[in-house]
């Protein structure tokens, strides 16, 4: 068998271009003075060769570690693209480097080198790199040679560039779906964008502004002021529209799992790290990742972000090989991060990389003329999932609800329409009463700033008419708690089919098993009898 038929056919055995690179080193070895072989792909914008791959001719021997980029300069980019094109394999020594050579050779590697392009149906794909580490080991005979090794490893580089686009492919749907599960879940976050002719069009103009380039944005603005929302709205407005959206919530990552949510990690890297994982910045390669509450990262998982940032590349916890990622960064925050930097608690050099195009999010009290497109829009919401049908709000809903001053805003205007709508039995909208103790006029003393948080014991009925004699009302939390464990008691602890509580409900089993998950509503109890 021939040295090219059996590199062929190993070349075919493996998909993924690390695990050829690794198999055929050794075998080159056995024809050429050679101690590395490095593969480089040609990154477009910007210009540049990355290395993807690399492994050593010697199984036993450790690799240098060496820069993962080489930039190229405007003035040096028609002799690299013209390098490449040509085909045609060239020797090159560190110690008469050229300008070519700096493209080519990643800095940091002595004695000599074969570059042989990669190209394929006229484009150029990148470089593979025959390094010998003693100067003057290759020759001008070892050039032909290395041309035989073209074809079989443009092949490898296109199979690990299908697999990977595959797996880009898989990550976003299901990025998707879990996004979608998210949204099913949490009902008051929408990707439609109310208000944007009126109280949010100056901010619609910058989003209209930024989504087409890869510029950095930061959304500032007060907790349910609707950044997500606004994020979404970039990423569909961007040229990564297809790929996949990814959310974050710094604030919710425990400190201890920051590096292993954020970049992933490999089998074995720690005790419970069973499988290898990506992080999300691998989930939203090619897309968009949408960093929520980025003030609440603590100051060392500050430090690796901005790093992979920088780079545009990053290793997994556990992991030696650097992965490049092609992310575009949407972060937010309720916090002034300007303050948090003179304190010391938000990295300055993080600061300005994330802050390229700043965006402040209006609260809803600053724009009133919003609230009626949002309340109907809730509404109609609301009405087809408690009672099938939608609601639309009066004239006395809007004026009650044009009075109030949203302390919690958008998400807080969400959840005391829903609050209205199980009220109103799904048929109507009660929207005094979810106002509670809340008066068109009265003292800003009076107005209620927050919502009590609901209590997991006995709750009272509702009243059919709602509370009588000024009696204080129970939160929207407390009065679904209440429905839906009255619906278990009546079908003891059954969630699905037709004598179940989703039934009764009239919701979707799913839905109703997130709702109960969120609630801290255990049905096995119902079951049990526990309950009468």
């Amino acid at each position: 068998m021939s040295f090219v038929t059996e590199l062929w056919r190993e070349v075919g055995r493996h998909l993924e271009l690390e695990e050829s690179v690794r198999r055929i080193a050794p075998m080159l070895a056995e024809h050429w003075p050679i101690d590395q072989l490095i593969v480089r792909r040609l990154d477009r914008d910007p210009l540049r060769l990355t290395t993807v791959a690399m492994a050593s001719c010697r199984l036993d021997e450790e690799l240098e570690p060496l820069a993962t980029r080489s930039e190229c300069s405007a003035e040096m980019a028609p002799k690299l693209i013209g390098f490449l094109q040509a085909g045609k394999a060239e020797r090159f020594e560190a110690a008469t480097r050229t300008l070519l050579a700096d493209i080519l050779l990643p800095s940091g590697l002595g004695g000599g080198a074969i570059a042989c392009p990669l190209v394929a149906d006229g484009h150029p794909l990148g470089v593979v790199l025959l390094v010998a580490h003693a100067a003057g080991a290759l020759q001008p005979q070892h050039l032909g040679a290395a041309q035989e090794l073209r074809e079989p490893l443009t092949a490898a580089f296109e199979n690990d560039r299908r697999l990977h686009e595959l797996a880009r492919m898989r990550e976003a749907l299901e990025a998707d779906r879990q996004a979608l599960l998210s949204r099913l879940e949490r009902q008051d976050i929408t990707d439609t964008v109310v208000g944007e002719a009126n109280g949010l069009r100056g901010v619609m103009q910058r989003v209209e502004q930024v989504a087409p380039t890869d510029a950095p944005v930061l959304i500032l603005g007060e907790t349910g002021s609707g950044k997500e929302v606004i994020a979404r709205a970039i990423h569909a407005r961007s040229r990564r529209a297809n790929g996949p959206v990814v959310r974050v919530n710094c604030g919710a990552i425990p400190a201890q799992l920051i590096d292993s949510e954020l970049f992933g990690h490999e089998r074995g890297s720690f005790t419970g790290a069973v499988a290898t994982r990506k992080g999300w910045f691998e989930r939203a390669d090619g897309g968009t990742l949408f960093l929520d509450e980025i003030g609440e990262l603590p100051l060392e998982a500050q430090v690796r972000l901005l790093r992979v940032l920088q780079d545009g590349s990053l290793e997994r916890v556990g992991g030696h090989q650097a992965i490049t990622v092609d992310v575009r960064i949407v972060a937010a925050t309720h916090r002034n991060l300007e303050t948090m930097v003179a304190e010391g608690k938000f990295r300055e050099d993080l600061w300005y990389r994330i802050s390229v195009f700043p965006m402040r999010l209006p609260a809803l009290r600053e724009r009133p003329e919003d609230i009626p497109a949002l309340a109907a829009y809730f509404a109609q919401r609301a009405g087809q999932r408690l009672g099938g049908a939608p609601l639309v709000p009066n004239e006395r809903d809007v004026a009650l609800l044009m009075g109030y001053p949203w302390p919690g805003n958008v998400r807080e205007l969400a959840a005391v329409i829903e609050r209205a709508a199980i009220l109103g039995n799904g048929k109507r909208l009660d929207v005094r009463t979810a106002l509670g103790t809340f008066e068109p006029g009265a003292p800003a003393a009076r107005r209620p700033t927050t919502v009590p948080p609901p209590s997991l014991g006995s709750l009272p009925p509702l009243a059919a008419g709602g509370p009588a004699n000024g009696a204080s009302v129970e939160s929207l939390d407390r009065a679904m708690i209440g429905h839906i464990e009255q619906a278990l008691r009546s079908t003891r602890g059954r969630i699905e089919g037709p004598f179940g509580a989703a039934r009764v409900l009239g919701i979707n089993p799913h839905t109703l098993r997130a709702r109960m998950r969120k609630l801290g509503i255990e049905w096995s109890r119902f079951r049990s009898g526990e309950v009468g």
